[in-house]
């Protein structure tokens, strides 16, 4: 009964968080194109399917992945395992990412449209080696207590000396890259992975410790890819058409959705392997409740493959088919409109920045409120993405854009308090996932194919990076406003 209870509550709370995807539909649809959606009723359907998902998904995650992240961080602790925590986190990030279905659209995308010369198998490994590699920086700055700002600040600096040298056609596709190897699965493990070490650890703060690993997850991807970028145009072969699939054939609706369900397991098996051998094999040390924690896994499958085809459903055609209208019509003031509405709200359904804002909300001292944190991510997202459409639509190199962005990222963190700072940019990483990648990137990729002068390839790519950047910038924005009300409350009238 416990159980049920939690569930309704979470599925309600699912249900509000959509509420702003159906009013933007609902806006556009009644007022600007004056028509009804096609087939409403499953939209609906695909709505409260999306729901249901949240919902399994979010109490799956409190049963199994939280816990073991945080248990397996805690036993690596105390046995004092260094040398088993660190090939830990490479298999664990290397694992995460090749699998992530995000990614593999985005290198399938690349490879496309660069006619082969970008490899999508070649891209997905680059990004792979590089989140295993950085999870181990990661996980030794929390170890060492280094400050994450500098780290941040560092790798930053880097990435944009990397972009002044990169080809301008790999440049988007390496900061998308970046925001992209983070998924509604992923990220909770990490951060709880983080959490959990910072919490066993004498002298650490959950807050200004435990976070920060998503972020370097995002960042260092960016350099390997435009490594590769600058490797491929300088020396590589440019490659071949892909050759066109087959038309696809007819399935039993069962069928189609039992191996729907059987490629979300394959996707995520990998980490489930890595997990359970360090678990088993490793430090021979057996799962508390197994039992409960196998539930809650296959609750979070689940639930994702829930949330996946109530969006395929309805939300997916209908998003992509306005973003074609809006294009068709050429009025500029109603697509960024819309880029503003639909990055807000799709923002606010996340299930990972549901998920993240409710643990930043346990271990804040500060009085962190999980829903002002999605609100003012919301808000930068759809600040972010509506500066990339304006790009899109007005022109100009992508990396003056991004560099300039950074620039501001960098100045509000020396001038932000130091505890928000690897919330900040985690926070910035879990803003692309299933719910903004498809329908962003189809914005995109639509938007410079039908601009005359504009390449798919070096413009269609890069509103991803813009989604990461801004809700970084509003959310130091956020907590230095709290200081300041904060410092005023404390001052004597």
């Amino acid at each position: 009964m416990e159980h049920l209870s939690h569930f309704a509550r979470e599925f309600l709370k699912a249900l509000r968080n959509l509420l702003p995807i159906a009013a933007v539909v609902a806006l556009f649809q009644l007022v600007v194109f004056r028509q009804m959606p096609e087939d409403p009723l499953r939209l609906v359907a695909g709505l409260l399917i999306v729901g249901v998902g949240i919902a399994l998904f979010l109490h799956g995650l409190d049963l199994s992945v939280f816990p073991v992240g945080k248990n397996l961080a805690n036993q690596f602790t105390r046995r004092g395992a260094l040398g088993l925590l660190l090939p830990f986190g490479f298999a664990i990030g290397f694992a995460a990412s090749v699998a992530e279905p995000a990614l593999i659209a985005v290198a399938e995308q690349a490879e496309l449209i660069s006619e082969g010369r970008i490899s999508s198998l070649t891209l997905r490994l680059v990004v792979a080696v590089s989140v295993g590699l950085v999870l181990v920086l990661g996980i030794l700055r929390v170890l060492r207590g280094w400050p994450v700002h500098r780290l941040l600040i560092g790798g930053y600096a880097l990435v944009l000396a990397v972009t002044f040298v990169a080809p301008p056609q790999i440049v988007g596709l390496a900061y998308d890259s970046g925001g992209v190897t983070t998924n509604v699965v992923t990220v909770p493990l990490i951060a709880a992975i983080g959490i959990g070490l910072a919490n066993s650890i004498r002298g650490r703060s959950a807050l200004t410790d435990g976070f920060g690993l998503v972020a370097l997850c995002v960042m260092v991807p960016m350099v390997g890819v435009q490594l590769y970028g600058i490797w491929v145009y300088a020396f590589g072969d440019p490659g071949a058409v892909p050759e066109p699939g087959s038309a696809e054939q007819t399935i039993p609706w069962a069928v189609e959705h039992l191996l729907g369900l059987a490629q979300m397991i394959r996707d995520v098996a990998p980490m489930v392997v890595v997990v359970l051998f360090f678990q088993y094999v490793a430090l021979r040390h057996r799962l508390s409740h197994p039992v409960r924690v196998g539930v809650g896994f296959v609750m979070v499958l689940v639930g994702l493959y829930a949330f996946v085809v109530g969006l395929k459903m309805g939300l997916f055609p209908l998003g992509t088919q306005m973003a074609e209208q809006l294009i068709e019509r050429g009025a500029p003031v109603l697509i960024l409109l819309f880029a503003l509405l639909i990055g807000f709200a799709t923002t606010m359904a996340e299930p990972a920045l549901v998920a993240i804002a409710d643990q930043a909300q346990d271990v804040s001292p500060a009085g962190i409120s999980a829903t002002a944190i999605r609100l003012v991510v919301a808000l930068g997202v759809a600040i972010g993405i509506t500066v990339g459409v304006h790009r899109i639509l007005a022109g100009g190199p992508l990396h003056y854009f991004i560099m300039a962005s950074y620039a501001l990222v960098i100045l509000l963190v020396a001038l932000a308090p130091k505890y928000i700072v690897a919330l900040a940019f985690d926070l910035g990483g879990v803003t692309t996932s299933e719910v903004t990648v498809p329908l962003v990137t189809a914005l995109g990729i639509g938007l410079a194919g039908a601009i005359e002068g504009r390449s798919a390839l070096i413009d269609g790519f890069g509103l991803i990076a813009f989604a990461s950047i801004f809700p970084i910038v509003s959310v130091l924005v956020y907590a230095m406003v709290l200081e300041a009300v904060s410092r005023r409350r404390k001052e004597p009238s």
